[in-house]
């Protein structure tokens, strides 16, 4: 793949543009500076007036880094607010950068190299922290799955124990793992945890170097194309929608949304056009992130299932009933019992629901 791509939209018509190449993947150093916790506020903040007409669009675009990980259910809102022409719009100049996970592209952003991000539910540990802000809801993920080779004796969850376990840290792929363990009363102390990248996992359960691997969409469709009836499903999301939910969210650092405010809800304004197009033309998004990825086609047809996918009047809904909150507020619970976390939080100090309001309030008009 390519290091890096830049953003062609087409302007003046509605046509729609193909992306090319991939970006790279970047690692940077971990800042593991907390930020002060501000006062909670209510998470229904109030919407902008009607008379608010939402921020100034610049007359010179602006060169912005947003990151993005390999599969359907991180690029889904991205590629379509790309390939529609929604960034051009709201004054972007957009460059995509690919990373393996949500913690890397957290410490990139860290050290400047990127604006904005989608990141999976494991790195909102690090926003609990005070080292990223959720600027937008994305939706709730079904992508992550543990799955076990019967040909290395894994029939069950219980049979895990003792077994070598592929698992990328940090991420969504330990927070499904530690899940499924749980079933049969096994912790990450009762296997052989491996820990590995994403596209590593992948290769690793296919060449029988590890018994069972935890991941998610697309290289859990590859595993189960590989591997064929020897690969068993032994947990994935929606085996635990009564106790836990899989967020993902668009992030920024505290120190954009704070300084920066008009760009932020500029963003999520391209944010909510992404998410609408996305729902409305599912295979022409998918061929969006095909041609970005460089995968087939299928592998993004394939994950239509792997989240709720919602649009930009449902999430503004989420944010003032109160749903959201609790999504937020079961995942902080279930990183605090698991240890990711040693302190609870107020949700409203990293998820910023007064910019989605005042975003979506620009948005509409």
């Amino acid at each position: 793949m390519k290091n890096k791509i830049l953003s062609l939209l087409m302007v003046a018509t509605m046509a729609v543009g193909m992306l090319a190449g991939c970006g790279s993947k970047t690692n940077a150093p971990a800042d593991n500076q907390v930020k002060e916790e501000t006062p909670a506020t209510e998470a229904t903040a109030e919407p902008a007036t009607e008379e608010a007409a939402g921020p100034e669009i610049p007359t010179e675009l602006e060169h912005i880094k947003v990151a993005y990980m390999p599969n359907y259910a991180s690029l889904a809102t991205i590629v379509a607010a790309e390939g529609t022409g929604a960034f051009e719009k709201y004054g972007f100049d957009v460059e995509l950068v690919e990373f393996a996970d949500g913690p890397t592209i957290i410490s990139a952003m860290e050290s400047g190299s990127i604006d904005y991000a989608y990141i999976g539910t494991g790195a909102h540990k690090l926003c609990v922290q005070g080292r990223a802000d959720v600027i937008c809801f994305a939706q709730l993920s079904n992508a992550d799955a543990v799955i076990g080779n019967t040909d290395m004796g894994v029939n069950t969850v219980e049979d895990l124990k003792g077994k070598k376990v592929a698992y990328s840290s940090g991420t969504s792929s330990e927070e499904i793992l530690k899940a499924t363990l749980g079933k049969a009363n096994l912790t990450m102390d009762d296997i052989e945890a491996v820990e590995m990248d994403a596209s590593a996992i992948t290769t690793a359960m296919v060449s029988g170097k590890v018994d069972a691997c935890a991941t998610w969409s697309p290289n859990t469709l590859t595993i189960y194309n590989e591997l064929g009836d020897k690969a068993v499903e032994l947990g994935a999301n929606k085996d635990f929608t009564d106790t836990d939910v899989s967020v993902s969210s668009f992030i920024a650092m505290p120190d954009k949304v704070k300084n920066d405010r008009d760009q932020v809800i500029r963003f999520v304004e391209a944010m909510y056009a992404g998410s609408d197009f996305r729902n409305t033309d599912f295979d022409q998004n998918c061929q969006y992130a095909a041609d970005l990825t460089g995968l087939s086609i299928d592998s993004m047809t394939g994950s239509k299932l792997d989240a709720d996918w919602v649009d930009a009047a449902t999430i503004h809904e989420l944010a003032n009933n109160g749903e959201m909150l609790k999504y937020y507020e079961i995942q902080q619970k279930n990183f605090l019992e698991s240890g990711a976390i040693e302190e609870e939080v107020p949700v409203e100090n990293y998820v910023h629901f007064d910019i989605m309001n005042e975003a979506y309030d620009a948005y509409i008009k």
